[in-house]
Protein backbone atom coordinates (compact mmCIF):
# COMPACT_ATOMS: atom_id res chain seq x y z
CA UNK A 1 0.00 0.00 0.00
CA UNK A 2 0.50 4.01 -0.35
CA UNK A 3 2.84 5.02 2.33
CA UNK A 4 1.58 8.48 2.76
CA UNK A 5 4.31 10.07 4.70
CA UNK A 6 6.77 9.01 2.34
CA UNK A 7 8.33 11.90 0.33
CA UNK A 8 11.19 11.56 -1.80
CA UNK A 9 14.61 13.67 -0.64
CA UNK A 10 17.49 12.02 -2.45
CA UNK A 11 20.26 14.82 -3.58
CA UNK A 12 19.74 15.12 -6.91
CA UNK A 13 15.97 16.10 -6.76
CA UNK A 14 16.57 18.33 -3.03
CA UNK A 15 20.22 19.46 -4.72
CA UNK A 16 18.80 20.30 -8.04
CA UNK A 17 15.70 22.28 -6.64
CA UNK A 18 17.79 24.50 -3.80
CA UNK A 19 20.40 24.91 -6.92
CA UNK A 20 18.01 26.18 -9.17
CA UNK A 21 16.30 28.15 -6.63
CA UNK A 22 19.82 29.83 -5.57
CA UNK A 23 20.84 30.13 -8.81
CA UNK A 24 17.38 32.60 -9.68
CA UNK A 25 18.11 34.55 -6.14
CA UNK A 26 21.45 35.37 -7.30
CA UNK A 27 20.88 36.23 -10.64
CA UNK A 28 17.82 38.68 -9.67
CA UNK A 29 20.01 40.06 -6.45
CA UNK A 30 23.21 40.79 -6.97
CA UNK A 31 23.44 40.26 -10.45
CA UNK A 32 20.26 41.89 -11.13
CA UNK A 33 22.23 45.66 -12.19
CA UNK A 34 25.36 44.00 -14.27
CA UNK A 35 22.36 41.93 -16.56
CA UNK A 36 19.55 43.62 -16.52
CA UNK A 37 20.76 47.78 -15.88
CA UNK A 38 20.64 50.27 -13.17
CA UNK A 39 17.50 50.75 -11.98
CA UNK A 40 15.21 47.70 -12.42
CA UNK A 41 13.24 46.42 -9.90
CA UNK A 42 13.23 42.99 -8.34
CA UNK A 43 11.08 41.21 -9.99
CA UNK A 44 8.26 40.20 -7.39
CA UNK A 45 5.71 38.86 -9.07
CA UNK A 46 7.78 37.07 -11.68
CA UNK A 47 9.83 35.46 -8.58
CA UNK A 48 6.73 34.14 -7.18
CA UNK A 49 5.78 32.33 -10.16
CA UNK A 50 9.09 30.95 -10.59
CA UNK A 51 9.74 29.73 -7.00
CA UNK A 52 5.93 28.09 -7.69
CA UNK A 53 7.04 26.27 -10.76
CA UNK A 54 10.43 24.68 -8.31
CA UNK A 55 7.21 23.74 -5.92
CA UNK A 56 4.85 21.91 -7.65
CA UNK A 57 7.49 20.34 -9.76
CA UNK A 58 8.54 18.75 -6.19
CA UNK A 59 5.02 18.08 -4.97
CA UNK A 60 4.74 16.39 -8.50
CA UNK A 61 7.71 14.13 -8.53
CA UNK A 62 8.88 14.00 -4.93
CA UNK A 63 5.40 13.71 -3.06
CA UNK A 64 3.67 10.51 -2.15
CA UNK A 65 1.83 10.98 -5.70
CA UNK A 66 5.28 9.47 -7.15
CA UNK A 67 4.86 6.33 -6.05
CA UNK A 68 1.46 6.20 -6.43
CA UNK A 69 1.97 6.97 -10.66
CA UNK A 70 5.21 4.58 -9.89
CA UNK A 71 3.24 1.32 -8.65
CA UNK A 72 -0.24 1.19 -8.40
CA UNK A 73 -2.65 3.63 -11.12
CA UNK A 74 -1.62 5.37 -14.22
CA UNK A 75 -4.59 7.57 -13.56
CA UNK A 76 -2.25 9.16 -10.31
CA UNK A 77 0.81 8.48 -12.58
CA UNK A 78 -0.97 11.25 -15.57
CA UNK A 79 -2.10 13.23 -13.35
CA UNK A 80 1.86 13.95 -12.31
CA UNK A 81 2.44 14.45 -15.49
CA UNK A 82 0.31 17.09 -16.03
CA UNK A 83 1.21 18.85 -13.07
CA UNK A 84 4.65 19.11 -14.75
CA UNK A 85 3.65 19.74 -18.07
CA UNK A 86 0.83 22.64 -17.35
CA UNK A 87 1.71 24.24 -14.28
CA UNK A 88 4.98 23.39 -13.53
CA UNK A 89 6.73 24.73 -17.09
CA UNK A 90 4.19 27.61 -17.68
CA UNK A 91 4.98 29.25 -14.38
CA UNK A 92 8.85 28.45 -14.89
CA UNK A 93 8.91 30.35 -18.23
CA UNK A 94 6.35 32.68 -17.11
CA UNK A 95 9.20 33.86 -14.07
CA UNK A 96 11.98 34.20 -16.19
CA UNK A 97 12.81 37.80 -16.78
CA UNK A 98 13.76 38.45 -20.27
CA UNK A 99 17.36 40.07 -18.69
CA UNK A 100 18.27 36.78 -16.84
CA UNK A 101 18.24 34.94 -19.90
CA UNK A 102 19.48 37.07 -22.42
CA UNK A 103 23.34 36.02 -22.33
CA UNK A 104 21.76 32.84 -23.04
CA UNK A 105 19.31 33.70 -26.02
CA UNK A 106 21.12 36.89 -27.26
CA UNK A 107 24.42 34.60 -27.60
CA UNK A 108 25.19 35.25 -31.33
CA UNK A 109 26.27 31.76 -32.30
CA UNK A 110 23.44 30.07 -31.03
CA UNK A 111 20.63 32.51 -32.69
CA UNK A 112 20.13 30.55 -36.08
CA UNK A 113 20.02 27.57 -33.60
CA UNK A 114 17.46 29.29 -30.94
CA UNK A 115 15.24 31.10 -34.44
CA UNK A 116 14.59 27.27 -35.34
CA UNK A 117 13.82 25.51 -32.41
CA UNK A 118 11.61 28.16 -30.93
CA UNK A 119 9.48 28.00 -34.39
CA UNK A 120 5.38 26.94 -33.62
CA UNK A 121 5.64 24.20 -35.80
CA UNK A 122 8.71 22.75 -34.54
CA UNK A 123 7.79 23.49 -30.63
CA UNK A 124 4.64 21.95 -31.23
CA UNK A 125 6.75 18.57 -33.22
CA UNK A 126 8.86 18.43 -30.24
CA UNK A 127 6.54 18.16 -27.38
CA UNK A 128 4.00 15.92 -29.21
CA UNK A 129 6.64 13.05 -30.30
CA UNK A 130 8.02 13.40 -26.74
CA UNK A 131 5.01 12.84 -25.04
CA UNK A 132 3.96 9.91 -27.25
CA UNK A 133 6.86 8.79 -27.48
CA UNK A 134 7.61 8.07 -23.72
CA UNK A 135 3.71 6.55 -23.46
CA UNK A 136 4.90 3.60 -25.75
CA UNK A 137 4.36 0.15 -23.44
CA UNK A 138 8.04 -0.52 -23.83
CA UNK A 139 9.76 2.67 -22.94
CA UNK A 140 6.93 3.86 -19.94
CA UNK A 141 6.42 0.41 -18.11
CA UNK A 142 11.15 0.47 -18.36
CA UNK A 143 10.27 3.86 -16.70
CA UNK A 144 8.38 2.39 -14.15
CA UNK A 145 10.71 -0.46 -13.85
CA UNK A 146 13.74 2.01 -13.34
CA UNK A 147 14.26 4.75 -11.43
CA UNK A 148 16.80 6.30 -13.35
CA UNK A 149 15.04 6.11 -16.37
CA UNK A 150 11.98 7.60 -14.35
CA UNK A 151 13.88 10.24 -13.38
CA UNK A 152 14.51 10.71 -17.08
CA UNK A 153 11.05 10.25 -18.18
CA UNK A 154 10.01 13.59 -16.08
CA UNK A 155 12.91 15.47 -17.32
CA UNK A 156 11.94 14.90 -20.69
CA UNK A 157 8.38 15.78 -20.14
CA UNK A 158 9.33 18.79 -18.09
CA UNK A 159 11.75 19.99 -21.46
CA UNK A 160 9.24 19.39 -24.41
CA UNK A 161 6.83 21.34 -21.80
CA UNK A 162 9.31 24.12 -22.21
CA UNK A 163 9.00 23.60 -25.89
CA UNK A 164 5.15 23.67 -25.54
CA UNK A 165 4.84 27.21 -23.84
CA UNK A 166 7.71 28.76 -25.92
CA UNK A 167 5.79 30.05 -28.73
CA UNK A 168 3.27 31.62 -26.40
CA UNK A 169 4.75 32.75 -23.21
CA UNK A 170 8.49 33.38 -24.21
CA UNK A 171 10.23 35.77 -22.06
CA UNK A 172 12.84 36.22 -24.44
CA UNK A 173 12.50 39.78 -26.91
CA UNK A 174 15.23 38.01 -29.03
CA UNK A 175 12.72 35.29 -29.62
CA UNK A 176 9.08 36.87 -28.77
CA UNK A 177 5.82 34.92 -28.54
CA UNK A 178 4.14 33.91 -32.26
CA UNK A 179 1.16 36.36 -33.29
CA UNK A 180 -2.19 35.70 -31.57
CA UNK A 181 -3.46 34.35 -34.63
CA UNK A 182 -0.41 31.92 -35.11
CA UNK A 183 -1.25 31.16 -31.04
CA UNK A 184 -4.99 30.16 -31.82
CA UNK A 185 -3.95 27.64 -34.57
CA UNK A 186 -0.85 26.41 -33.06
CA UNK A 187 -3.11 25.07 -29.93
CA UNK A 188 -5.30 23.44 -32.02
CA UNK A 189 -2.90 21.78 -34.02
CA UNK A 190 -1.08 20.68 -30.82
CA UNK A 191 -4.80 19.37 -29.41
CA UNK A 192 -4.92 17.66 -32.63
CA UNK A 193 -1.39 16.03 -32.48
CA UNK A 194 -2.06 14.66 -29.37
CA UNK A 195 -4.94 12.87 -30.20
CA UNK A 196 -3.00 9.55 -31.26
CA UNK A 197 -1.63 9.31 -27.86
CA UNK A 198 -4.90 9.69 -26.39
CA UNK A 199 -6.34 7.43 -28.72
CA UNK A 200 -4.09 4.43 -28.33
CA UNK A 201 -4.18 4.80 -24.52
CA UNK A 202 -8.23 5.08 -24.17
CA UNK A 203 -9.55 3.34 -26.32
CA UNK A 204 -7.32 -0.12 -26.03
CA UNK A 205 -8.56 -3.29 -25.45
CA UNK A 206 -5.64 -4.54 -23.70
CA UNK A 207 -3.77 -3.10 -20.28
CA UNK A 208 -1.05 -1.64 -22.09
CA UNK A 209 1.23 -1.85 -19.18
CA UNK A 210 1.97 -4.47 -17.40
CA UNK A 211 3.32 -2.76 -13.79
CA UNK A 212 -0.55 -1.70 -13.58
CA UNK A 213 -2.17 -5.01 -14.87
CA UNK A 214 -0.77 -7.07 -12.17
CA UNK A 215 -0.45 -4.19 -9.61
CA UNK A 216 -1.97 -4.16 -5.97
CA UNK A 217 -5.95 -2.73 -6.09
CA UNK A 218 -5.53 0.54 -3.70
CA UNK A 219 -8.89 2.00 -5.63
CA UNK A 220 -12.51 0.11 -6.70
CA UNK A 221 -11.03 1.08 -10.32
CA UNK A 222 -9.75 -2.18 -12.10
CA UNK A 223 -6.85 -2.44 -14.18
CA UNK A 224 -8.74 -1.53 -17.49
CA UNK A 225 -11.10 1.50 -15.47
CA UNK A 226 -7.76 3.20 -14.14
CA UNK A 227 -6.27 2.94 -17.91
CA UNK A 228 -9.60 4.49 -19.69
CA UNK A 229 -9.74 7.51 -16.69
CA UNK A 230 -5.54 8.01 -17.63
CA UNK A 231 -6.57 8.09 -21.24
CA UNK A 232 -9.41 10.47 -20.43
CA UNK A 233 -7.40 12.57 -18.12
CA UNK A 234 -5.04 13.10 -21.03
CA UNK A 235 -7.71 14.51 -23.41
CA UNK A 236 -10.17 16.30 -20.75
CA UNK A 237 -7.17 18.07 -19.22
CA UNK A 238 -4.99 18.45 -22.06
CA UNK A 239 -8.52 20.06 -23.81
CA UNK A 240 -9.47 22.14 -21.01
CA UNK A 241 -5.88 24.02 -21.15
CA UNK A 242 -6.27 24.32 -24.60
CA UNK A 243 -9.23 26.01 -24.48
CA UNK A 244 -8.49 28.43 -22.26
CA UNK A 245 -5.06 29.04 -23.54
CA UNK A 246 -7.11 29.33 -26.86
CA UNK A 247 -9.61 31.71 -25.22
CA UNK A 248 -6.60 34.31 -23.76
CA UNK A 249 -5.39 34.56 -27.37
CA UNK A 250 -8.36 35.17 -28.58
CA UNK A 251 -9.25 37.55 -26.19
CA UNK A 252 -5.95 39.18 -26.80
CA UNK A 253 -6.23 39.71 -30.46
CA UNK A 254 -10.37 40.98 -30.40
CA UNK A 255 -9.04 43.63 -27.88
CA UNK A 256 -6.05 44.56 -30.52
CA UNK A 257 -8.26 44.39 -33.83
CA UNK A 258 -11.21 46.13 -31.66
CA UNK A 259 -8.68 49.34 -31.36
CA UNK A 260 -6.74 49.02 -34.24
CA UNK A 261 -3.63 48.27 -32.96
CA UNK A 262 -0.87 45.83 -34.25
CA UNK A 263 -0.25 43.08 -32.82
CA UNK A 264 3.24 43.48 -31.82
CA UNK A 265 4.09 39.90 -31.37
CA UNK A 266 3.63 39.25 -35.65
CA UNK A 267 7.13 41.14 -35.98
CA UNK A 268 8.15 37.66 -35.77
CA UNK A 269 8.54 35.47 -38.74
CA UNK A 270 6.40 32.38 -37.88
Amino acid sequence: MIDWTHWHNEPYLIGGLIFFGWLYAVLAGPYREPLAGPGVLYPRTQALRFYSALVIFYLAVGSPLDQAGERFLLSAHMFQHQLIIYPAALLFLLGLPDWMIRPITGYAPLRRVFHFLTRPLVCGIVYCLGIQTWHLPLLYDWALQDRFVHIMEHFTFFGVALFFWWPTLSPATEFPRASYAVQMFYYVGVTIGMTPAFAYITFSQDILYPTYEFAPRITWLTAAEDQLLAGSMMKLGGMIVMMIAFGVSFYRWYQLSEKNLPDTNAARKN
